[in-house]
């Protein structure tokens, strides 16, 4: 397994080692032993699946309170996948860190509690995993606007298709001081 470092200090891009041969190929996605000795001492409680078609876009969604952390991947086909650091006091906020994920090249993406997430379909059709480590709060999901000139994602399509959910979300300068998650510094030492 290789650790992809990115733009923001905790989304990292994970590579697994691939085992392969004429027949097929196999790789683990998850080994919480090799993860937690790579520094991701991670817990997921719920896993989700999805399946969208060329040009669908979700996100940018977090959730708050309660905020999930998500180690995320394509079963099939490719995605554009965003991270957004929405943390109130990060010294990275508002910034974001995009990465290719496919079927072919078998990448992950880790987006720590904090960030918002969203990706595009490049694909005739997507089939997304990703586990998260806290479940799902009707109540707490939030999203902030995917193309929020603030942000200014680079998304690699102009006019995705959207939920309408997704089409109305507020811009990040337009959310509630208290209805974004928050930054915790690293601790540093013993």
């Amino acid at each position: 397994m290789k650790l992809i470092e990115t733009d923001l200090p905790g989304c990292v891009i994970i590579e697994p080692q691939v085992f392969g041969d004429a027949r097929g190929w196999f790789y683990e996605s998850y080994n919480a032993e090799k993860y937690k000795n790579a520094g991701l001492d991670l817990r997921f409680v719920q896993s989700n699946v999805s399946r969208s078609a060329h040009g669908v876009l979700r996100g940018l969604h977090y959730q708050w309170p309660n905020p999930q952390g998500k180690l995320v991947g394509v079963l099939e086909g490719e995605v554009y996948d965003v991270a957004v650091d929405i943390r109130r006091g990060s010294p990275t906020f508002g910034r974001w860190s995009a990465v290719v994920l496919s079927a072919a090249n078998k990448r992950q993406f880790w987006i720590p509690e904090g960030f918002a997430h969203g990706f595009v379909v490049l694909s005739d059709f997507a089939t997304f995993v990703y586990q998260c480590t806290t479940l799902y709060e009707g109540a707490a999901d939030a999203g902030i606007r995917w193309n929020d000139a603030d942000i200014a994602v680079d998304w690699p399509l102009s006019a995705p298709q959207l939920s309408d959910k997704d089409a109305k979300a507020p811009f990040l300068r337009d959310v509630p001081t208290e209805k974004l998650p928050v930054f915790v510094a690293p601790k540093i030492g013993p």
